[in-house]
């Protein structure tokens, strides 16, 4: 490789990188803030005794699979399956 070329590869190569990392920010301060609330939900609905309700398990499911999607910047999944979680906790809350 020509050797003036490598600053040049570089540079493209950081840009390219960066421009990937700017990109993942869509849905995420919805998805910290869904998370956020239905974990606090989740919280309220157990020490209501509501912890051992069908409903209950699948938004404890989803809410983790939501987290496990934030960790790993899938955002707009996380926005689904926290909004699920809060459907079933409310569900649940309600005793169904």
């Amino acid at each position: 490789m020509n050797v003036k070329l490598v600053p040049v590869v570089v540079a493209t190569l950081a840009a390219a990188v960066l421009a990937g990392c700017s990109g993942k920010v869509v849905n995420r301060d919805s998805c910290a803030a869904q998370t956020r609330s239905a974990w606090q939900e989740l919280d309220l609905a157990k020490a209501e005794g509501f912890s051992g309700t069908v409903s209950y398990s699948k938004a404890l499911a989803l809410l983790s699979t939501a987290k496990t999607q934030q960790q790993v910047e899938a955002y707009t999944g996380c926005v689904k399956n926290a909004e699920k979680a809060r459907f079933y906790i409310r569900e649940s809350r309600a005793g169904r």
